[in-house]
């Protein structure tokens, strides 16, 4: 299901201010709830609200450590499309997913946040209808029922039950407790069918193999 605000392919910006997170991905099309409190992050979120609302989402290698830690140069990109200011200084948002990039380019910072020219042509399909599916749906959904058992994950099975199959392995990508670079490898999967095996196969070796490592999200 594609959202009805995104703006021409070809109109996408080219720089992006990034958001380094470690188990946090987005997916076109999937909202993801972010709490901002880190001072170079705000100036980040002020930025972005004073321009085209866009905020890319990457992930950390996992041997990268210090302020400015070495990225995956895949990311998506996210339009925050609500957000609220509290009491206490923070910003809580949603970030609703847009297309992914490459990174082309680090450029220099601004206000302490990263920010990167995106290569966003290996992605156009993101724009484009998906005639994938899931290729047994059935069996995917018992994956997903064991994974959720071992995990003790709450799930809406009534309402995922009638999601199509390009929303669902989207937004499963993205809110299942699953290990960093597992995420980042269902993020550069393409095509909702390759995905979807890649998940399987992740949610099936979990539930029956040993566990798949989560992370916290911190910023």
């Amino acid at each position: 299901m594609r959202s009805p605000f995104l703006q021409a392919f070809n109109d996408l910006p080219r720089e992006l201010p990034i958001f380094p997170l470690s188990g946090a991905v987005v997916l076109p099309g999937v909202q993801l709830p972010l709490n901002i409190f880190e001072p170079r992050y705000l100036h980040m979120v002020a930025a972005a609200l004073a321009q085209d609302h866009l905020i890319g989402m990457v992930q950390p290698r996992a041997e990268s450590e210090g302020e400015a830690p070495s990225v995956h140069r895949i990311g998506c990109a996210g339009r925050i499309t609500s957000y609220s200011e509290t009491a206490d200084g923070r910003i809580v948002l949603v970030l609703t997913g847009l297309c992914r990039f490459e990174i082309a380019e680090e450029l220099p910072e601004r206000d302490g946040y990263r920010r990167v020219r995106p290569d966003w042509s290996r992605f156009a399909g993101d724009y484009e209808l998906d005639a994938s599916s899931i290729a047994d749906r059935e069996r995917f959904m018992g994956s997903l029922r064991a994974f959720c058992d071992q995990r003790s994950v709450e799930v809406p099975w009534d309402d995922i039950g009638k999601m199509d199959d390009y929303d669902l392995v989207n937004l499963l990508c993205t809110h299942l407790p699953l290990g960093a670079d597992d995420k980042q490898a269902l993020l550069e999967t393409n095509g909702i069918d390759a995905r979807a095996d890649l998940m399987r196969g992740l949610m099936e070796m979990s539930a029956f193999g040993g566990a798949v490592g989560g992370s916290e999200q911190r910023h």
